[in-house]
């Protein structure tokens, strides 16, 4: 199964562009949870503004779907200035970042979603941009080239990327402002979801709200995403209301279980059990087998597994931890890995 086709994939699905503006909040004190990122920057903002100066570029990073597209509009509205959303892969040429550039007004944010993945050569036109705030551009070819500085007006860039390590180092020391963002409590998680419910006029209880954000994953996106579909199965097959037994019921239909682990999870952490005796296994290994990318195992399948206890990073590879085992309703095999006998990985 790909990642875009598993009802709780963090990452962003055409249902979810629907309901997603409407849902997010626009200032500070409608944002629900990152408790220290939210003080740090309201400090910042505060701080900027009493300067009557641009705020300090900022870098947000963490596993999808917990905020960071949010996080940026709310410090555009706090700050009173535009926001310009773009993405990494989609500033393909270094004339497509000085178009960009120099339409904004001063103190205008920026936002660059996926900024790992921007091309080495407009990175390079966007360091000037950054610490001089000016862009150098080539003009003509061969002997007769010249280059040119423009201008440009004070501006706020903020970074968003779920691959930290992926970011050049140039880069990364670019930014004054460094915020990650966690995974949510299911209490925080049922708090955006009462919200959301009442945005989108559903007839939900406290009960019902924390079912959802228990099986959420930790992630703001996936509750909503679940909200909806938990919504069509009360409209359906009850009496309309969420309350906790219709969610607990429309969430078994989806497969999903009490800790959020759906069948893709399952399959994964089984396989390691039964076939690589708990491992270590290789992040190859385990891609080879799930059909996933490498990379998507890392940053969205793991952080999960590796928050409830049920997966470690050792340096022979991953390792199932006896809370998976309990889970799923295994035996520990005789040969399993003990995971103090290796070096676990930060």
């Amino acid at each position: 199964m790909k990642e875009d086709d598993r009802i709780i994939t963090s990452s962003m699905r055409e249902e979810d562009l629907k309901n997603e503006y409407s849902l997010r909040p626009k200032f500070l004190n409608e944002y629900i949870g990152q408790d220290q990122a939210k003080e740090h920057i309201s400090i910042y903002i505060a701080a900027a503004k009493s300067r009557g100066e641009s705020l300090d570029h900022a870098l947000l990073y963490g596993p999808p779907g917990l905020g960071k597209t949010t996080l940026a509009g709310i410090i555009a509205n706090e700050m009173g200035v535009n926001l310009r959303v773009t993405s990494g892969p989609a500033i393909s040429h270094a004339g497509d970042l000085a178009a960009i550039l120099t339409n904004l007004a001063p103190g205008d944010v920026l936002f660059i979603d996926e900024i790992h993945r921007l091309n080495p050569a407009v990175e390079e036109v966007l360091y000037p941009a950054m610490e001089d705030y000016a862009l150098d551009i080539v003009i003509g070819k061969g002997p007769g080239a010249r280059s040119i500085r423009l201008d440009l007006p004070k501006f706020t860039l903020i970074g968003a990327t779920t691959r930290l390590g992926m970011l050049s180092s140039p880069l990364r020391d670019r930014f004054g402002i460094k915020e990650q963002l966690q995974l949510y409590s299911p209490e925080q998680l049922k708090e955006i979801i009462v919200r959301s419910a009442q945005i989108l006029s559903i007839d939900i209880d406290e009960e019902g709200a924390l079912e959802i954000a228990s099986r959420s994953r930790g992630t703001p996106r996936i509750a909503n995403r679940l909200l909806r579909r938990v919504r069509d199965y009360a409209q359906v097959k009850g009496s309309g209301c969420v309350d906790l037994m219709t969610a607990q019921r429309g969430l078994d239909m989806l497969a999903i279980d009490e800790l959020g682990l759906d069948a893709v999870d399952r399959r994964m952490l089984i396989a390691m059990i039964t076939i690589f005796k708990g491992g270590p296994v290789g992040l190859d290994t385990i891609a080879a087998y799930t059909g996933e990318d490498a990379g998507t195992i890392e940053d969205v399948y793991e952080p999960y597994l590796l928050k409830l206890g049920f997966l470690a990073r050792t340096n022979r590879g991953r390792i199932v931890l006896p809370e998976a085992y309990a889970h799923l309703d295994y035996p520990i095999p005789e040969g399993a890995a003990a995971p103090q006998q290796m070096k676990l990985e930060v």
